[in-house]
């Protein structure tokens, strides 16, 4: 239940520091963690005599469900949905530098200021400390409970991973360096060929004369939880619309709507972008959204509220393709002029067609190569080959500080050795200098 108040009261995510979201979601993913593995039915499966030829666990605040590799003596393939984190890089031992890397929940991008690199740097060290120290402890002794005939501790499996397939691609957010078994495969849910709308959907979008805006917060937010004031300034941007628009609302009424919105608790959105009438996408900035409109060519207005969100709509500032709302602040003024200038600036449209051409432009689709992939790991039994030597080395193994203090320290000491005898024999100069001067004084004399 606790779980079920967090996801509802998720727009209240503002109203806390930083500190505090990233410690009520570790402690969410504790509590999701050993609501799933009491489930009667995953304790069903596990007393069964089913096997497995690998296990393929999303990596978001789970790790003890990775004891289900474990237990069914299967490959582990994590799915990170949020692209490459912390939770997943260290699966398979890739470097994420701060220097260029943002820690997920950052407005920042590869590209940071002085000041921006010190907040960036100061969050991932916060993030490194909490995990290490208070979340990761708590999953493994989750781990030891329901897996207690374990031969490997929930370090050891986690750090042997044998793949990490990533929901993103290079095209769509920046380059960053990936260990061979981290494999891209963002945009594997999108439908190639777009799929007929329900008939009243179909008929709202084609009947409008000036176009659609669609608008949809996600599954977890839900649009009707938003305080009335904030629905009010949203309705009344709206109203002032020549344009249709498309709001999931999770509710049948939705007190004070125009006749130019049309609400429903779900809509079909891959179908919905895919639509040539439809113009601009009001979103949350999650990665499967904005895959979805990168690969439809619409652009997005950008309301972050949490986690990556506020990363991907940063990233949709900086390529030009979206503009990100502040929610805190958010006025029926400020969502009219990004809605003008986004339908009356044609760069967004521009931008988003070279973005989705580009991302386009791929080998194979990405469920191919998740198939592949996944299908490799199968074949060569885990595929060890790609596992990562920097896994196997403590933090001062890893960043090399043993050899360096050895290296450096022993050139620096024999650095200030040879000062030191340069400042005897200067001294020593000096003084015979001083005494043959005294002694050619004394001759003259």
């Amino acid at each position: 239940m606790a779980c079920v108040c967090e996801i509802n009261n998720l727009f209240s995510h503002h109203e806390r520091s930083m500190v505090e979201n990233v410690m009520n979601y570790y402690k969410m993913g504790i509590s999701w963690t050993d609501l799933v593995l009491s489930e009667p039915n995953v304790q069903e499966l596990m007393a069964s005599n089913h096997t497995f030829d690998a296990v393929i666990c999303e990596v978001f605040l789970s790790e003890a469900l990775f004891g289900l590799s474990e237990h069914f003596k299967a490959p582990l393939i994590g799915l990170g949905t949020f692209g490459a984190a912390l939770w997943n890089t260290d699966m398979v031992g890739s470097p994420s530098p701060p220097s260029y890397v943002p820690g997920t929940g950052m407005k920042f991008t590869n590209h940071m200021t002085l000041t921006e690199r010190v907040g960036n740097l100061a969050f991932v060290t916060f993030d490194r400390l909490f995990m290490d120290l208070y979340y990761l402890p708590r999953q493994a002794a989750l781990y030891d409970k329901y897996f207690p005939q374990a031969k490997r501790d929930m370090y050891e499996v986690r750090r042997n991973a044998a793949l990490v397939l990533l929901n993103t691609h290079v095209s769509l957010a920046f380059a960053r360096p990936y260990v061979p078994n981290q494999i891209e495969v963002g945009g594997m849910h999108i439908n190639r060929k777009a799929k007929p709308l329900p008939e009243d959907i179909a008929k709202f979008i084609n009947e409008s004369e000036h176009g659609v805006i669609y608008f949809s917060m996600g599954s977890n937010l839900k649009s009707k939880n938003m305080p009335q004031a904030k629905k009010d300034e949203i309705l009344k941007a709206f109203r002032n619309l020549k344009q249709r628009v498309l709001w999931k609302f999770e509710d049948s009424e939705l007190e004070g709507k125009p006749d130019n919105v049309l609400i429903r608790d779900w809509y079909p959105q891959d179908d919905i972008l895919a639509h040539e009438k439809v113009k601009v996408f009001i979103t949350h900035g999650g990665l499967l959204s904005t895959t979805e409109s990168i690969y439809h060519r619409t652009p997005v207005i950008g309301i972050p509220i949490f986690g990556d969100q506020f990363l991907n709509m940063a990233n949709a500032e900086k390529q030009g393709y979206g503009l990100m709302l502040d929610y805190q602040t958010l006025t029926a003024d400020k969502l009219t002029q990004a809605l003008n200038r986004i339908l009356s600036n044609s760069s967004f449209q521009q931008r988003i067609n070279e973005i989705s051409d580009r991302y386009r432009d791929q080998e194979m689709l990405p469920m191919e190569k998740a198939i592949y992939w996944v299908e490799h790991v199968v074949r060569h039994k885990g595929a060890e080959y790609m596992h990562c030597a920097g896994l196997d080395l403590s933090f001062i193994e890893y960043h090399n500080i043993d050899a360096m203090l050895i290296l450096y320290g022993g050139i620096a000491f024999i650095l200030s050795c040879f000062v030191y005898f340069v400042i005897l024999l200067i001294k020593g100069l000096a003084k015979s200098f001083r005494t043959q001067t005294k002694r050619t004084k004394q001759k003259r004399q």
